[in-house]
């Protein structure tokens, strides 16, 4: 049975994280106008490869599966309001994938090389040396990311593209910049001046919109979580 205490700390945590990487996905990029521009080696890529884009807070990840293809994770709210494969398959818009992340709906998807850069640089089998384990023969990675084409459920703290590629390429799904997010917010949270903050902001409220339930509560229950997480 899930603990429904557990599920609420993982939605905070996930909707902190999405609002810390906007950017990221904001219209506008800086990719937008190179990417119709930029050459990519395709030739140096081998089937099975991990093919890594840095963004500006995130970084993206995929599976090279020959011919100019890229195996990845895309959230797409497109893909709960409609079957039509000829409308899901264009290249995922900033609107899409935003509106997919908060919908928790994603498909690993194929792409060309192009759309899935989308006009970055492209780093390779970068992730082999940053983890430092051993990976599955380039052939059974690209079959394992073939298998598991179609919908699946997303989450940015625990099944997201990062994930993917990890289980496809070491066999284990692990997200670094994940793991790194939630150490960072054990961090923030253990940080007395964050209780401090929370009381101080509790009272306020208190004497701003008066001593009741919906503000006494939060203004108590907050400082003391983050106090005993501390």
């Amino acid at each position: 049975m899930k603990n429904p205490m557990l599920e609420a700390v993982s939605l905070v945590l996930e909707k902190l994280l999405l609002i810390s990487n906007l950017k990221l996905f904001s219209s506008g990029a800086p990719g937008e106008d190179k990417a119709r521009n930029t050459f990519y080696e395709i030739n140096s890529f081998l089937r099975g490869d991990v093919l890594e884009v840095p963004r500006t807070h995130l970084t993206h990840y995929g599976i090279y599966l020959g011919d100019n293809r890229v195996a990845h994770m895309m959230p797409d709210i497109l893909l709960a309001l409609t079957d039509d494969k000829e409308l899901t398959q264009k290249v995922v818009s900033n609107k899409r994938l935003i509106l997919g992340v908060i919908g928790r709906v994603a498909s690993i998807r194929v792409d060309t090389v192009e759309d899935f850069a989308y006009g970055a640089d492209i780093l390779v089998n970068h992730l082999d040396r940053s983890l430092k384990k051993k990976a599955l023969l380039n052939e059974e990675v690209a079959r394992r990311a073939e298998k598991l084409l179609g919908m699946t459920p997303y989450s940015l703290l625990w099944n997201n593209c990062e994930h993917f590629v990890t289980y496809c390429r070491f066999g284990t799904a692990i997200s670094p910049q994940a793991d790194k997010f939630c150490e960072n917010v054990k961090i923030i949270i253990r940080d007395q001046r964050s209780v401090l903050a929370s009381a101080v902001l509790g009272l306020a409220s208190i004497v701003c919109l008066g001593l009741a339930s919906y503000t006494a509560l939060p203004a108590i229950f907050i400082p003391f979580c983050l106090w005993m997480a501390g």
